[in-house]
Order: C-alpha cells, then structure tokens, then sequence
C-alpha cells in the first residue's frame, strides 16, 4: 500500500489567507521602512492570494492597494529630493 501525499483543501485554503494578511502587514510597514522591498513582495502576495480564491479577499485587496502605494511614496519621495533614495532627515 503507497500513500500519497496530497495537501488537503482546507491547507491550501489557510496558507491564501496568510498570504492575504502578510501581503496587508508587509504593505502597511512597507509605507514607512523598506518600499522599494516591502512594496513588490506585498503586490506579489496579494495576486498569489486572490489568484487562489482566498476567503480573505478583502484583506488581499488592501494589501494589493498598500504595496502599489508603497511605491507610489517611493517614487514621489525620491522626485521631492531629487535622487535615487530617500532619507526622512534629509542629511
């Protein structure tokens, strides 16, 4: 007798919801520390997540929104100073 081992449904289902809930968090951090990391990791989990039919869609959503924002602040912080990082002390 071979078994196999087959993930159940209910495993997969739990690891899109945490992908749902890192892409938010990571997202939400990411405006602060990190974007230009934090940012894409955050869109990647979020698309991941809602690719699998995750319960969380909502949640996914934001993180989506969050890790393009990321961005976004990226991208206008550096046009503000004029260079290719940012420093919120401007030394």
């Amino acid at each position: 007798m071979q078994l196999t081992a087959q993930p159940s449904r209910r495993t997969g289902r739990r690891d899109t919801e945490g992908m749902a809930v890192a892409s938010f968090v990571l997202g939400l951090i990411g405006l602060l520390v990190l974007n230009l990391v934090l940012g894409p990791v955050a869109i990647t989990l979020a698309v991941i997540a809602l690719r699998r039919d995750t319960p969380r869609r909502f949640r996914a959503l934001l993180g989506l929104g969050l890790g393009i924002a990321d961005l976004a602040v990226l991208a206008a912080l550096m046009a503000a100073h004029g260079t290719t990082s940012w420093s919120i002390f401007g030394g």
